[in-house]
């Protein structure tokens, strides 16, 4: 006849199992954009999304720098760099894209026109660049 585990030992057994939190939904992918740069296409946003409402809620402004990214929270702060000149600028993430198309072709973020600027590929319209997470919301790095 199999034995059969006491009461006590089932209840310390499924304690431990849900007694540990779980993480945040968004842990594993700022680990894994922290392990590896990301590198690819970056652009910038049109001139008419001026004054328009972001993923974030916040109106988008050209003149600040910001971006939008597929997958990293919102509010995270980003070293862009230019691969061609070295430059670089940090901007906050406040908005989804670029659209899943792009994604392919492979265009990694969508930049403020301040942001481009900084990079100086305004007039070339896309560069290549390696992104770089600095922080995620909540302080933590």
């Amino acid at each position: 006849m199999p034995r059969t585990p006491s009461l006590l030992r089932r209840t310390v057994l499924l304690t431990a199992l849900f007694a540990t939190p779980a993480p945040p939904p968004y842990a594993f992918a700022i680990r894994d954009a922290r392990a590896q740069a990301e590198e690819g296409w970056a652009t910038f946003y049109a001139k008419r999304r001026a004054g328009r409402r972001t993923a974030s809620g916040e109106r988008y402004d050209p003149s600040a720098l910001v971006a939008a990214h597929p997958t990293l929270p919102l509010g995270a702060q980003v070293r862009v760099t230019r691969l061609e000149t070295g430059t670089s600028v940090v901007v906050r993430v406040i908005d989804r894209g670029p659209s899943r198309t792009e994604q392919r072709r492979g265009y990694v973020i969508d930049l403020s026109r301040a942001a481009a600027e900084s990079l100086a590929f305004v007039r070339v319209g896309r560069t290549r660049v390696r992104l770089d997470l600095l922080a995620s919301p909540g302080g933590s790095r």
